[in-house]
């Protein structure tokens, strides 16, 4: 997921800031995802999903152990 979300982030030239921004948190919040340190709640995987057009499944497969 980290690894996903970090990429989707800098396809859309958005920093930790912006996303946080978006997405109604902070920075700090955005790191810990990045960093694999926790992954967000579904009601915020479902915001990210809809602001990146990429189903969640694929964004965080690893918080719902799929395999890529």
């Amino acid at each position: 997921m980290a690894t996903k979300l970090k990429v989707l982030r800098a396809e859309h030239d958005l920093t930790q800031r912006d996303l946080a921004e978006i997405l109604g948190t902070n920075q700090k919040v955005i790191s810990t995802w990045e960093s694999g340190k926790s992954v967000p709640r579904p009601a915020m995987m479902q915001r990210i999903e809809d602001y990146f057009h990429v189903p969640k499944e694929e964004i965080f497969f690893t918080a719902f152990n799929y395999s890529n």
